[in-house]
């Protein structure tokens, strides 16, 4: 705006936020932003809708593979605009992962990254309540007209709200899920640093944002139904930690629903914190360092030519 907004605080108190606590503040509510319409989309499709007579019955949904798109765009909207929120303030990593594979390729500060990552679960703990606190009526609801195993009289259709598990093919199976998670993450940070990359063809116009929630939209559709797409050790750790205060015992932690699954929680932190580096590492491998050489030689075709030899020779 082009109008001076003054702030809320008095300037001689604002001083600390001018730094390392302002961009874990604006972590914290980017986290908040993105969880609060990421699980609330989902809490929307699983328990709102049906119990609010606008399905065929008080307990159906998912009748088909399209209601997918529902999760998949909520959770691109999520994305985008915690990101057009935090972005001006931290970057918007909203993802330990993200701020790992920043530090371990980017130059991130290595004494952030904790502080970025606590205040990223800190924000996805509150979304996770804030969406509790709005939906619990519906959820409730739905889990007492649900017929099947129940924790705690919590489904696990509820617990899906907040937290992620493995499809039943994987037969409570480990590797499959951790790979799901590897794989989904190193292409989203992929996708990111592509995206900021001034060297390649970086969005312009600040639609850098929007580009984040379209390719978290490409990885839910292709690859979410495997293992929920967490790849984000905070979305599904502070929601799960959440769920387990309020009552989902062990389908939030450690994780386990009897012949299903088991000791899941730690699958969505180390296979996303895994898959960010992964990532990184392979964009600058294929992408980046052909940049960095083209910038230091000067050459820079455009993009699928070849330049045409220069004849040296003297007539």
């Amino acid at each position: 705006m082009a109008v001076e907004i003054p702030p809320l605080v008095k300037p001689s108190r604002l001083r600390s936020r001018g730094g390392l606590f302002g961009e874990c503040l604006a972590e914290f509510l980017g986290t908040c932003v993105l969880i609060s319409f990421g699980c609330g989309v989902v809490a929307m499709a699983v328990a709102a809708l049906p119990g609010s007579g606008r399905t065929v019955g008080p307990t159906t949904f998912f009748l088909g593979a399209g209601d997918w798109l529902l999760i998949a765009w909520g959770w691109a909207f999520a994305v985008t605009f915690g990101v057009y929120v935090a972005g001006g303030v931290s970057g918007a990593h909203l993802n330990p992962a993200v701020t790992l594979a920043f530090a371990v390729r980017r130059g991130f500060p290595w004494p952030k990254v904790v502080p970025f990552m606590v205040s990223q679960l800190a924000g996805a703990f509150a979304g996770a309540a804030l969406v509790y606190a709005v939906y619990h009526d519906a959820i409730n609801t739905f889990d007492r007209a649900m017929t099947g195993p129940k924790t705690n009289g919590h489904t696990l259709a509820t617990f899906s709200v907040f937290g992620t598990f493995p499809a039943p093919y994987f037969h409570g199976g480990t590797w499959g899920p951790l790979v799901d998670q590897i794989v989904g993450t190193a292409f989203l940070v992929m996708f990111i640093v592509a995206l900021v990359d001034m060297r390649n063809t970086a969005v312009k116009a600040n639609l850098g944002p929007l580009m984040v929630g379209l390719a978290v939209a490409a990885i839910g559709m292709s690859y979410g139904a495997n293992a929920g797409y967490a790849v984000n050790p905070a979305r599904d750790f502070g929601p799960r930690l959440f769920t387990w205060l309020a009552g989902w015992q062990d389908l939030a932690l450690p994780g386990t629903l009897a012949g299903t699954f088991s000791d899941y929680f730690w699958i969505p932190i180390v296979g996303p914190l895994v898959g960010g580096v992964v990532g990184v590492l392979v964009y600058d491998l294929f992408i980046g360092d052909v940049l960095h050489v083209r910038s230091q030689l000067a050459e820079l075709p455009e993009a699928g030519r070849t330049r045409p030899e220069v004849d040296t020779d003297e007539e």
